[in-house]
């Protein structure tokens, strides 16, 4: 199983502070699960043009082809202007319509204040849904005050990342098994 984490801005360290230790609960607990954390800080990403994302060059086709071949996604955004961030959206732009099909997709969100938690649903969630994406319901939301010198002092925080990513492993194998028996189903 592939599983990338994205933590889907080119500014701030909240957002990928949570995914830091997204990553190290999901490592600890999942040892035999391959993650991959792409943080959209590090690439020098250019912005969809309408093109297949596998004929774009560099960190913009390593990052798509990466997604592309997940099984799935833990994706973490902070709230820009009561929005995701335009890099993420790019993400959105550069891949196929249909390329979270069959691919289990959980949320963890950053945001200043407790009044921007309806982002998660009123946008981000319609965008991975129009993309086929099975979605985790429940997603992570950590306000400013759960961070405290780029680490999180809630431990409900914590907790609540450590059930995001069983659920998302736990709907990953179990879509799986639905997938084989479908599979299994046609004699070709």
């Amino acid at each position: 199983m592939k599983v990338v984490l994205l933590a889907g801005s080119n500014v701030g360290s909240k957002t990928r502070t949570a995914m830091d230790y997204t990553l190290k609960i999901a490592n600890e607990k999942y040892p035999e699960v391959e993650f991959t954390l792409l943080d959209l800080a590090e690439y020098d990403m250019v912005f969809s043009d309408g093109r297949n994302y596998w004929e774009y060059e560099g960190d913009t086709k390593y990052v798509t082809e990466t997604i592309m071949a997940a099984d799935a996604l833990i994706i973490g955004t902070p709230t820009f202007q009561a929005s995701i961030p335009a890099t993420l959206k790019n993400i959105f732009d550069l891949l196929p319509v249909n390329a979270f099909r069959d691919k289990i997709v959980g949320t963890l969100v950053t945001a200043g204040t407790s009044k921007h938690y309806l982002m998660v649903e009123q946008q981000l969630k319609p965008i991975l849904a129009y993309m086929k994406a099975q979605i985790v319901q429940t997603y992570v939301f950590i306000e400013e005050k759960d961070f405290y010198r780029k680490e999180i002092v809630n431990d409900d925080v914590l907790f609540r990342i450590e059930r995001l990513v069983e659920d998302t492993v736990d709907l990953t194998e179990t879509y799986a098994k639905i997938q084989e028996a479908k599979d299994a189903m046609y004699d070709f």
